[in-house]
Parts: structure tokens; sequence; C-alpha cells
């Protein structure tokens, strides 16, 4: 079996696969594979994580396995997933590892691997891990035991890559921005980026408990800083996930930029245009129509950031992400990163002189709903005629107007019910039958 899904192993803390145990085993395999890969050196591996309480647990389980498999570990403490992959390339370590649930509450973790490259860890690599998990855990050497440091400077050193994606003869001086740092690994760092940019920083929800993160706050709760945006009169915000690999950004107005209208605005509204943009099947078709008619070629690529990596790859294109706020831009970063993704559509405000709002004037997403069902167990709902039949309903009522989209997660036990079309009575009507005819089915299954 394959413990590893679309964006490492993921699940509630104390249930395998996110066990002490498992993290130990876990990560003396890596240990073993990553020494097999260097055979004439002992390995680097660089090691983070997010504000939960259990991450303490697996950090030092991960490192112990690591350790023991005769690997050194540079303890990196609380920092944004983007921070690890590009401190790995820093470091010129041999593999990153981010201990972090992402956008997931806290009673969840998960454990992500980075290449030395600071990007996904390659399949063959990963499949050698899944397979050394099957073999006992023997220590055969013990004068050859890894050893761990703690990295002090790493905030400071991120916080300088960060500003280096920001042209150096502008600054943010004019903006006041309030940063919703959803209690997660970018509540030091994220508020100090924009500082020392210049910007005068209202942050909030950056009080971490290690049971607060993403607790109604965040990019998946853009409701409270619309609040604080409108309260403190501010001309932007900008909200994180727990692991600040995903950003929403507020306008003036209270009124939410969406992953896809970022993408609107790097794609169409900068000094240059990108060769072109990778979405996803999620991505709103007012994105594609809209980036139709500038002339940038568009892309969908399947749910994952993983997905739209390799679609960026595949075009040579660098700009790309989906509308959870998931923005890669691969000329700054190897992976999606919410402070350069939020520091890119601050640049096109400064560059343009114009306030967020205006940069997606006449860019309007058509009404879309989304409705996560949530199962005790995981079904395909393709598999079930029935509910194939009331999709193919929905899809017939539809054509011409509208999609529909329905696919599982990759990191829990959702189903996601999208519907999108031109009339938002109709497609939340149709969105919550089928959400509906879907929980029947998987409690008859």
């Amino acid at each position: 079996m394959s413990y590893f899904g679309t964006d490492g192993i993921r699940g509630k803390f104390g249930q395998l696969p996110i066990t002490p145990e498992f993290a130990l085993k876990l990560g003396f395999a890596a240990g073993k594979v990553l020494k097999q890969a260097y055979p004439n050196k002992k390995p680097i591996v660089v090691m983070g994580k997010d504000t939960r309480l259990s991450g303490y647990i697996l950090e030092a389980a991960l490192q112990a396995g690591l350790n023991s498999a005769g690997v050194y570990v540079h303890l990196l403490g609380p920092l944004p997933t983007p921070a690890i992959a590009h401190l790995t390339r820093a470091l010129h370590a041999n593999a990153g590892i981010v201990i972090s649930a992402s956008h997931n509450p806290y009673f969840d973790n998960g454990i992500k691997f980075f290449s030395g490259e600071g990007k996904k860890l390659p399949d063959h690599l990963q499949e050698a891990i899944n397979k050394e998990l099957d073999n006992e855990l023997m220590i055969e050497d013990t004068a050859n035991l890894g050893k761990s440091v703690r990295v002090n400077d790493a905030n400071g050193r991120y916080i300088e890559f960060c500003k280096s994606t920001f042209p150096y003869h502008y600054d943010l001086r004019d903006l006041k921005i309030v940063v919703d740092c959803a209690h997660g690994a970018a509540y030091t760092v994220g508020p100090a980026v924009f500082r020392e940019l210049g910007a005068k920083v209202i942050a909030i929800y950056n009080d971490p408990t290690g049971l607060n993160i993403n607790e109604n706050c965040g990019s998946t709760h853009p409701e409270k800083l619309q609040e604080a945006v409108l309260q403190h009169q501010a001309d932007v915000g900008i909200a994180f996930d727990g692991d600040a690999d995903r950003v929403i950004m507020v306008d003036k107005n209270g009124e939410q930029i969406t992953g896809d209208h970022i993408l609107y605005i790097l794609a169409t509204q900068g000094l240059q245009k990108p060769a072109g943009i990778v979405g996803t099947v999620m991505s709103n078709m007012a994105l594609e129509l809209a980036l139709e008619k500038e002339g940038v070629p568009f892309f969908r690529a399947k749910v994952g950031d993983r997905y739209v990596l390799q679609g960026l790859e595949e075009n040579n294109w660098v700009v790309g992400g989906e509308p959870s706020g998931h923005i890669l831009t691969l000329d700054k970063s190897t992976t999606g990163d919410a402070i350069i993704a939020a520091l890119q559509v601050l640049t096109v405000m400064v560059e343009q002189n114009k306030a967020l709002h205006e940069l997606v004037k006449g860019f309007h997403l058509l009404p879309n709903v989304l409705v996560n069902v949530r199962l005790d167990e995981m079904i395909d709902p393709y598999e079930i005629p029935a509910l194939v039949a009331e999709f193919e309903k929905a899809e017939a009522q539809l054509k011409g107007r509208g999609r529909l989209l329905i696919r599982k997660s990759g990191t829990e036990p959702v189903i996601r019910v999208m519907v999108e079309g031109d009339d938002f009575d109709e497609v939340t009507a149709l969105a919550n039958q089928l959400a509906d005819a879907v929980r029947l089915q998987a409690k008859a299954a």
C-alpha cells in the first residue's frame, strides 16, 4: 500500500499513519533511502512545521528516525511550507520535510517531503520510502548515527528571500495592510515581510496556541479578514492558511479576491503578460473566458498543486494556481507561496498605481457553489449508477450555461460537489440536491 496521498501523508493525529511510532519508522525509512541515493556522504534533511501541538511529537519522532539511519537534521521550527522548500535549497540539503496539515483543523497533521531542489519529492524516491517502510527498523552501525542542529536564523533568511521577489525600487509605504496569519506558520514572518517593505501592518490571528490553527480564521474563513479591513479602513487584506502556501486577499471595500482573481491580475494587469496560465478543473469559467479575450493561453490541470506544477513544467510556463489561493510563480519560488503570491499582486498595484478593486474591474466570477460532503468512509461516486444518473441529469440541465464537477478529496474523506452556471439560485439548488444524493448513497453503500 502507498501511504502518500496527493500532498504527502495526512490524517488525524494519533491514528495511523499520523502516529509517533509511524513517524519514527518513516524517518528511518526516508533516511535509509537517502543514504542509498547519496552513498558517499551523510545526507542532510531540513525539517520545519506549522504551529500544531502535535508537531512537536512528530518532529521528535521523525528526527529520531532520520538520525538513527545516519542522516543529519537541520531543525527550522515553525515556518511556512514554502520557506522550508526554499531553505532546503539554500542550505544545500538533500531533502526537506514539512510537518503540517495545511488548512485542516488542529487535530489533523501531515508529513510532506521536498527534494533537494525544493520541489515535490520524485516519485521513484517516494516509492522507495514506501517500500522501505515494510522492512524492520534495524540499526546496523551505531558509529554512523546522524545528529540534529537547530537553524537559528531561519526566519530572517526566509524574510529576506520573500523581499527579494518584490522590485527593489518600489515600496509599500502608502499601504495599510491587514494580515490574517490563521494562527499558523506565518505568524511572525508574514507581517514582518510587509512591514519591512514599508507597509503599515495590522496583524490578526497571530497568537498560536497549538490548538487554534485555522480556527474560524485564515484563508478558509476570509469573512474575518473582510470585517477587519473595513474596520481598520485598510487598503488591502491578506489571509494565509495554516502553513502559508495559500493566500486569499480582500480589497478596501471588503470584497474577496480569490485565487482566480489573483491569476487574472497576474495574467492581464501587470507590465508583462505571462506566456500562459495553468488553472485546475475547479477554476471558474470566467477566468478561462477573460484570458481567452486577452490572448493568454489557459490550461486546466487536475486539482492539487502537484498537478498545477506539472502543467507549468510541461508548458514551460511560470504562473498557475487554484481558486483556493494556492498560487505558483515559478520564476520566484519552486512551490506555492502565499507571501510571495501576495507580493506579486502588490507589485502590480504599485507599478500601475491602482487600488486592488481597480485591478479586477470588469472581472466577475460565474455563480459557483461548492458543497463538501464529509463521509465516514470514502466512496467513489462514479461507481454508483444512481449517482451517475443524477450527475448526467444535472449536466443536461446546465448544458451550454455552466458545468458540474464531482471529485474526491485527496487529503480527507470528503466528496466535493461543485456546480457553476449563470443563475445563482439554480446552481445552489442543484449543488445541494446532488450533495444530498451523495450522502444518501454513501449511507446505503
